[in-house]
């Protein structure tokens, strides 16, 4: 995922890949949820919405009378537009009329990696203002620091083993992007304390 590696490279493995679907139409989502009655979960007196659950690639994407969904489960980009194309073709197939083609908008990348080493997370929130970004810290309740980066906008959760959750980034080179900066000041600030 990430290029241009100077240092060790990171493994960055994409969790998940959300986004929102605009379509300039509405649906009638009786008539979809009839036409595929085995891929779709649809419950309006609990939810607004119907969920069609796509097995290649496997994700699930929520259909709303607006017009509008919600792509989730994708782990790439890439896979993110192949569910959004399958299920317009599906939706085609079923004798659901698709007038245009949709806005795709990625709104959130949740990606996950490994530092390789030990986080030393008490120092890193006494020298919070070093990091940049908002940080927050509360061991007796959750085991990761909660740091927000400015530029790129995402949430990092940093773990003390020295693995990392990214979320909140609109493009996979965000994550990298972040990944990289935060490595960078987490060695600079001598808060990576020894290999795992």
């Amino acid at each position: 995922m990430c290029t241009n590696e100077v240092v060790k490279p990171l493994k960055i493995k994409v969790q998940n890949v959300v986004a929102s679907v605009i379509f300039n139409q509405n649906f009638d989502l009786n008539v979809i949820a009839k036409a595929f009655p085995k891929n779709i979960e649809y419950k309006p007196s609990r939810f607004p919405g119907l969920v069609f659950r796509m097995k290649k690639p496997k994700t699930s994407i929520l259909i709303f009378g607006t017009g509008k969904m919600v792509c989730t489960g994708a782990k790439s980009e890439d896979e993110l537009k192949k569910a959004v194309l399958s299920a317009v073709r599906k939706l085609k197939a079923g004798g659901i009329v698709v007038a245009k083609k949709p806005k795709v908008q990625i709104t959130n990348i949740v990606a996950s990696t490994s530092l390789g080493k030990f986080i030393d997370l008490e120092q890193l929130y006494e020298s919070e203002r070093m990091m940049g970004g908002r940080v927050i810290f509360e061991p007796e309740q959750f085991p990761a620091l909660i740091y927000r980066m400015v530029s790129p906008e995402v949430v990092f959760l940093i773990f003390s083993t020295g693995k990392i959750v990214c979320a909140g980034a609109k493009r996979e080179e965000e994550v990298c992007e972040a990944v990289k900066k935060l490595r960078r000041r987490l060695e600079e600030g001598g808060f990576m304390i020894k290999e795992l």
